[in-house]
Protein backbone atom coordinates (compact mmCIF):
# COMPACT_ATOMS: atom_id res chain seq x y z
CA UNK A 1 0.00 0.00 0.00
CA UNK A 2 2.79 2.58 0.38
CA UNK A 3 4.54 1.69 -2.98
CA UNK A 4 0.77 2.08 -4.84
CA UNK A 5 0.53 5.59 -3.14
CA UNK A 6 3.35 6.81 -4.59
CA UNK A 7 2.20 9.47 -7.42
CA UNK A 8 5.18 8.40 -9.48
CA UNK A 9 3.79 4.73 -9.93
CA UNK A 10 0.62 5.88 -10.64
CA UNK A 11 1.54 7.95 -13.01
CA UNK A 12 4.36 5.15 -14.74
CA UNK A 13 1.58 2.84 -14.78
CA UNK A 14 -0.80 4.97 -16.64
CA UNK A 15 1.60 6.24 -18.81
CA UNK A 16 3.21 3.15 -19.67
CA UNK A 17 -0.14 1.25 -20.57
CA UNK A 18 -1.73 4.37 -23.12
CA UNK A 19 1.99 4.53 -24.70
CA UNK A 20 1.16 0.87 -25.36
CA UNK A 21 -2.13 1.71 -26.84
CA UNK A 22 -0.45 4.53 -28.55
CA UNK A 23 1.65 2.27 -30.60
CA UNK A 24 -1.27 0.46 -32.05
CA UNK A 25 -3.00 3.34 -33.79
CA UNK A 26 -0.73 4.38 -36.20
CA UNK A 27 -0.18 2.88 -39.77
CA UNK A 28 3.50 2.16 -40.33
CA UNK A 29 3.25 0.67 -43.57
CA UNK A 30 6.02 -2.58 -42.68
CA UNK A 31 5.37 -4.37 -45.17
CA UNK A 32 2.96 -6.86 -43.61
CA UNK A 33 4.66 -7.35 -40.47
CA UNK A 34 3.18 -4.14 -38.80
CA UNK A 35 1.46 -6.56 -36.02
CA UNK A 36 5.14 -8.45 -35.15
CA UNK A 37 6.66 -4.59 -35.03
CA UNK A 38 3.82 -3.85 -32.78
CA UNK A 39 3.96 -7.03 -30.59
CA UNK A 40 8.28 -6.17 -30.49
CA UNK A 41 7.50 -2.59 -29.37
CA UNK A 42 4.93 -3.10 -26.22
CA UNK A 43 6.80 -5.89 -24.49
CA UNK A 44 9.79 -3.38 -24.62
CA UNK A 45 7.88 -1.27 -23.00
CA UNK A 46 6.62 -3.07 -20.84
CA UNK A 47 9.87 -4.22 -19.62
CA UNK A 48 11.66 -0.80 -19.18
CA UNK A 49 8.28 0.46 -17.58
CA UNK A 50 8.98 -2.15 -14.90
CA UNK A 51 13.08 -1.38 -14.94
CA UNK A 52 11.92 2.08 -13.54
CA UNK A 53 9.19 0.87 -11.45
CA UNK A 54 11.31 -1.56 -9.83
CA UNK A 55 14.38 0.82 -9.15
CA UNK A 56 11.77 3.70 -7.83
CA UNK A 57 9.67 1.81 -5.71
CA UNK A 58 12.99 0.07 -4.14
CA UNK A 59 14.49 3.47 -3.53
CA UNK A 60 11.47 4.66 -1.80
CA UNK A 61 10.34 1.94 0.34
CA UNK A 62 14.08 1.28 1.72
CA UNK A 63 16.87 4.27 0.44
CA UNK A 64 14.27 6.79 1.94
CA UNK A 65 13.31 5.06 4.86
CA UNK A 66 17.46 4.53 5.87
CA UNK A 67 17.61 8.52 4.94
CA UNK A 68 14.74 9.57 6.98
CA UNK A 69 15.03 7.42 9.85
CA UNK A 70 11.98 5.82 9.51
CA UNK A 71 13.74 2.49 9.36
CA UNK A 72 15.30 2.87 12.81
CA UNK A 73 12.02 3.78 14.29
CA UNK A 74 10.61 0.65 12.51
CA UNK A 75 13.47 -1.72 13.97
CA UNK A 76 13.63 -0.41 17.34
CA UNK A 77 10.56 -3.12 18.05
CA UNK A 78 10.73 -6.45 17.98
CA UNK A 79 11.36 -6.70 14.08
CA UNK A 80 14.35 -8.51 12.86
CA UNK A 81 16.12 -6.58 10.20
CA UNK A 82 16.19 -9.88 7.83
CA UNK A 83 12.35 -9.75 8.04
CA UNK A 84 12.14 -6.10 7.60
CA UNK A 85 14.51 -6.25 4.47
CA UNK A 86 12.15 -9.50 2.97
CA UNK A 87 8.73 -7.67 4.10
CA UNK A 88 9.79 -4.40 1.63
CA UNK A 89 10.65 -7.17 -1.28
CA UNK A 90 7.50 -9.14 -0.89
CA UNK A 91 5.34 -5.76 -1.30
CA UNK A 92 8.00 -4.41 -4.35
CA UNK A 93 7.32 -7.96 -6.00
CA UNK A 94 3.38 -7.76 -5.37
CA UNK A 95 3.77 -3.85 -6.44
CA UNK A 96 5.51 -5.20 -9.67
CA UNK A 97 3.00 -7.44 -10.19
CA UNK A 98 -0.01 -5.14 -10.32
CA UNK A 99 2.30 -2.97 -12.61
CA UNK A 100 3.09 -5.49 -14.98
CA UNK A 101 -1.16 -7.17 -15.20
CA UNK A 102 -2.00 -3.06 -16.32
CA UNK A 103 0.55 -3.56 -18.67
CA UNK A 104 0.11 -6.89 -19.99
CA UNK A 105 -3.65 -5.37 -20.79
CA UNK A 106 -2.25 -3.33 -22.78
CA UNK A 107 0.04 -5.22 -24.36
CA UNK A 108 -2.76 -8.03 -25.36
CA UNK A 109 -5.03 -4.85 -26.73
CA UNK A 110 -2.12 -3.89 -28.82
CA UNK A 111 -2.73 -7.07 -30.05
CA UNK A 112 -5.64 -7.01 -30.62
CA UNK A 113 -5.85 -3.42 -32.36
CA UNK A 114 -2.53 -3.92 -34.43
CA UNK A 115 -3.39 -3.85 -38.06
CA UNK A 116 -1.10 -3.45 -41.55
CA UNK A 117 -1.39 -0.94 -44.27
CA UNK A 118 -4.88 -2.54 -45.62
CA UNK A 119 -6.40 -2.32 -42.01
CA UNK A 120 -7.84 0.84 -40.16
CA UNK A 121 -7.26 2.28 -36.52
CA UNK A 122 -9.68 0.57 -34.25
CA UNK A 123 -11.25 3.71 -32.96
CA UNK A 124 -14.33 2.06 -30.88
CA UNK A 125 -11.79 0.09 -29.10
CA UNK A 126 -9.34 3.36 -28.38
CA UNK A 127 -12.41 4.90 -27.08
CA UNK A 128 -13.67 2.23 -24.57
CA UNK A 129 -9.78 2.12 -23.02
CA UNK A 130 -9.92 5.57 -22.65
CA UNK A 131 -13.28 5.65 -20.70
CA UNK A 132 -11.64 2.86 -18.92
CA UNK A 133 -9.05 5.08 -17.89
CA UNK A 134 -11.31 8.39 -17.38
CA UNK A 135 -13.62 6.41 -15.35
CA UNK A 136 -11.14 5.13 -12.71
CA UNK A 137 -9.16 8.41 -12.20
CA UNK A 138 -12.96 9.66 -11.54
CA UNK A 139 -13.91 7.07 -9.32
CA UNK A 140 -10.91 7.86 -7.33
CA UNK A 141 -11.38 11.69 -6.93
CA UNK A 142 -14.84 10.71 -6.16
CA UNK A 143 -13.59 8.59 -3.37
CA UNK A 144 -10.84 11.74 -2.44
CA UNK A 145 -13.27 14.64 -2.35
CA UNK A 146 -16.76 12.57 -0.49
CA UNK A 147 -15.11 9.59 1.66
CA UNK A 148 -11.51 11.18 2.46
CA UNK A 149 -9.53 8.02 0.17
CA UNK A 150 -6.14 8.13 -0.38
CA UNK A 151 -6.35 9.29 -4.48
CA UNK A 152 -3.54 7.74 -5.87
CA UNK A 153 -3.93 4.24 -4.38
CA UNK A 154 -7.45 4.60 -5.12
CA UNK A 155 -6.63 5.46 -8.53
CA UNK A 156 -4.47 1.99 -9.08
CA UNK A 157 -6.74 0.38 -7.82
CA UNK A 158 -9.62 1.36 -10.28
CA UNK A 159 -7.39 1.16 -13.07
CA UNK A 160 -7.16 -2.55 -12.13
CA UNK A 161 -10.76 -2.99 -12.21
CA UNK A 162 -11.53 -0.19 -15.41
CA UNK A 163 -8.84 -1.66 -17.36
CA UNK A 164 -10.11 -5.56 -17.03
CA UNK A 165 -13.24 -4.29 -17.85
CA UNK A 166 -12.81 -2.08 -20.94
CA UNK A 167 -10.70 -5.25 -22.34
CA UNK A 168 -13.21 -7.10 -21.35
CA UNK A 169 -15.86 -5.04 -23.54
CA UNK A 170 -13.79 -4.85 -26.54
CA UNK A 171 -12.82 -8.60 -26.49
CA UNK A 172 -15.84 -9.91 -26.73
CA UNK A 173 -18.85 -6.74 -28.13
CA UNK A 174 -15.78 -5.12 -31.17
CA UNK A 175 -14.75 -6.72 -34.03
CA UNK A 176 -11.21 -5.12 -35.60
CA UNK A 177 -10.19 -6.22 -38.98
CA UNK A 178 -6.59 -6.93 -39.10
CA UNK A 179 -6.41 -6.60 -43.05
CA UNK A 180 -8.46 -7.37 -45.86
CA UNK A 181 -10.90 -10.42 -44.89
CA UNK A 182 -8.87 -10.65 -41.88
CA UNK A 183 -10.57 -10.22 -38.70
CA UNK A 184 -8.14 -9.69 -35.38
CA UNK A 185 -7.89 -11.37 -32.38
CA UNK A 186 -5.97 -11.74 -29.70
CA UNK A 187 -2.49 -13.05 -29.88
CA UNK A 188 -2.37 -15.22 -26.48
CA UNK A 189 1.09 -15.85 -26.84
CA UNK A 190 1.62 -12.92 -25.59
CA UNK A 191 0.55 -13.88 -22.07
CA UNK A 192 3.52 -16.49 -21.31
CA UNK A 193 6.09 -13.81 -22.89
CA UNK A 194 4.19 -10.67 -20.03
CA UNK A 195 5.05 -13.25 -17.28
CA UNK A 196 8.58 -14.24 -18.36
CA UNK A 197 9.24 -9.89 -18.04
CA UNK A 198 7.44 -10.51 -14.77
CA UNK A 199 9.94 -12.56 -13.64
CA UNK A 200 12.84 -10.53 -15.06
CA UNK A 201 11.47 -7.55 -13.40
CA UNK A 202 11.43 -9.48 -10.02
CA UNK A 203 14.97 -10.07 -10.22
CA UNK A 204 15.71 -6.48 -11.02
CA UNK A 205 13.44 -5.55 -8.03
CA UNK A 206 15.90 -7.79 -5.39
CA UNK A 207 18.83 -6.23 -7.20
CA UNK A 208 17.97 -2.84 -6.80
CA UNK A 209 16.73 -3.50 -3.45
CA UNK A 210 20.13 -4.96 -2.29
CA UNK A 211 21.25 -1.79 -3.80
CA UNK A 212 18.88 0.36 -2.17
CA UNK A 213 20.77 -0.77 1.80
CA UNK A 214 23.71 1.19 0.55
CA UNK A 215 22.87 3.54 -2.58
CA UNK A 216 19.93 6.34 -3.93
CA UNK A 217 17.88 6.36 -5.89
CA UNK A 218 20.14 7.70 -9.11
CA UNK A 219 23.16 5.54 -8.14
CA UNK A 220 20.71 2.45 -7.57
CA UNK A 221 19.44 2.82 -11.08
CA UNK A 222 22.71 3.59 -12.73
CA UNK A 223 24.01 0.10 -11.26
CA UNK A 224 20.40 -1.79 -11.90
CA UNK A 225 20.69 -0.25 -15.46
CA UNK A 226 24.27 -1.50 -15.75
CA UNK A 227 23.57 -4.97 -15.02
CA UNK A 228 20.20 -5.27 -17.66
CA UNK A 229 22.71 -4.20 -20.43
CA UNK A 230 25.63 -6.38 -19.87
CA UNK A 231 22.92 -9.24 -18.84
CA UNK A 232 21.54 -8.41 -22.44
CA UNK A 233 25.33 -9.58 -23.68
CA UNK A 234 26.32 -11.98 -21.32
CA UNK A 235 25.47 -15.06 -22.98
CA UNK A 236 27.32 -13.51 -26.69
CA UNK A 237 30.37 -12.81 -24.39
CA UNK A 238 30.41 -15.86 -23.09
CA UNK A 239 30.12 -17.94 -26.47
CA UNK A 240 32.41 -15.61 -27.88
CA UNK A 241 35.12 -16.11 -25.45
CA UNK A 242 34.91 -20.19 -26.58
CA UNK A 243 32.36 -21.13 -23.92
CA UNK A 244 30.43 -24.52 -24.76
CA UNK A 245 27.24 -25.98 -22.63
CA UNK A 246 30.23 -28.38 -20.81
CA UNK A 247 32.27 -24.70 -20.14
CA UNK A 248 35.55 -23.86 -21.70
CA UNK A 249 35.87 -20.41 -21.17
CA UNK A 250 37.89 -18.40 -19.73
CA UNK A 251 37.52 -17.25 -15.88
CA UNK A 252 36.49 -13.92 -16.00
CA UNK A 253 33.57 -14.86 -18.92
CA UNK A 254 32.35 -17.81 -16.76
CA UNK A 255 32.22 -15.44 -13.96
CA UNK A 256 30.42 -12.78 -15.61
CA UNK A 257 28.02 -15.23 -17.18
CA UNK A 258 27.28 -16.67 -13.93
CA UNK A 259 26.70 -13.02 -11.60
CA UNK A 260 25.16 -11.59 -14.32
CA UNK A 261 21.89 -12.81 -15.12
CA UNK A 262 20.96 -13.96 -18.65
CA UNK A 263 17.90 -11.33 -19.83
CA UNK A 264 17.22 -13.72 -22.34
CA UNK A 265 15.73 -16.35 -21.21
CA UNK A 266 12.92 -14.00 -20.37
CA UNK A 267 12.37 -12.38 -23.66
CA UNK A 268 10.56 -14.64 -25.83
CA UNK A 269 9.76 -11.74 -28.80
CA UNK A 270 12.37 -13.08 -31.44
CA UNK A 271 10.32 -16.52 -30.61
CA UNK A 272 7.58 -14.95 -31.57
CA UNK A 273 8.70 -13.53 -34.95
CA UNK A 274 9.95 -16.90 -35.70
CA UNK A 275 6.44 -18.19 -35.82
CA UNK A 276 6.13 -20.12 -33.30
CA UNK A 277 2.41 -20.80 -32.13
CA UNK A 278 2.90 -22.26 -28.61
CA UNK A 279 4.88 -22.77 -25.67
CA UNK A 280 5.68 -25.03 -23.04
CA UNK A 281 4.57 -23.81 -19.96
CA UNK A 282 7.37 -26.03 -18.63
CA UNK A 283 9.59 -23.36 -20.15
CA UNK A 284 7.95 -21.06 -17.69
CA UNK A 285 8.54 -23.37 -14.51
CA UNK A 286 11.97 -23.11 -15.49
CA UNK A 287 12.27 -19.86 -15.68
CA UNK A 288 10.56 -19.38 -12.50
CA UNK A 289 12.98 -21.95 -10.71
CA UNK A 290 16.36 -19.66 -12.44
CA UNK A 291 14.24 -16.01 -11.13
CA UNK A 292 13.71 -18.02 -7.69
CA UNK A 293 17.21 -18.91 -7.31
CA UNK A 294 18.88 -15.60 -8.89
CA UNK A 295 16.33 -13.40 -6.51
CA UNK A 296 17.56 -15.69 -3.59
CA UNK A 297 21.18 -14.78 -4.08
CA UNK A 298 20.65 -11.25 -4.62
CA UNK A 299 18.31 -10.93 -1.57
CA UNK A 300 20.49 -13.13 0.19
CA UNK A 301 23.36 -10.50 -0.27
CA UNK A 302 20.87 -7.36 0.65
CA UNK A 303 20.32 -9.44 4.14
CA UNK A 304 24.01 -8.92 4.54
CA UNK A 305 24.60 -5.48 3.76
CA UNK A 306 21.28 -4.23 5.54
CA UNK A 307 22.90 -6.17 8.53
CA UNK A 308 26.09 -4.00 8.67
CA UNK A 309 24.45 -1.18 7.64
CA UNK A 310 24.47 1.86 10.39
CA UNK A 311 21.13 2.81 10.77
CA UNK A 312 21.75 5.93 13.60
Amino acid sequence: MELIRQPIFLLLMTVSVLFEIFLAVPYYFAFGDEPKLVENSVLAVMLLSGLFGAVLSASASLARELRTGTALAVLSKPVGRAQFFLAKYAGLAVALALLSYINLIGVLLASWMSFDAYGKTDVLALGIFSAGILAAYALAGFSNFFLRRPFVSDAVLALVVMTTFAAFLIFQFTIQKQTVGVVAHVDWRLLPAGILILFALWILAALALACSTRLDTIPTLAVCSAFFLVGLISSYIYWKAGGTLNGGAPWWASTLYTIVPNWQLFWLADALDMGKSTFHWGYVGKAFVYMAAYAGAALAVGVALFEERELS
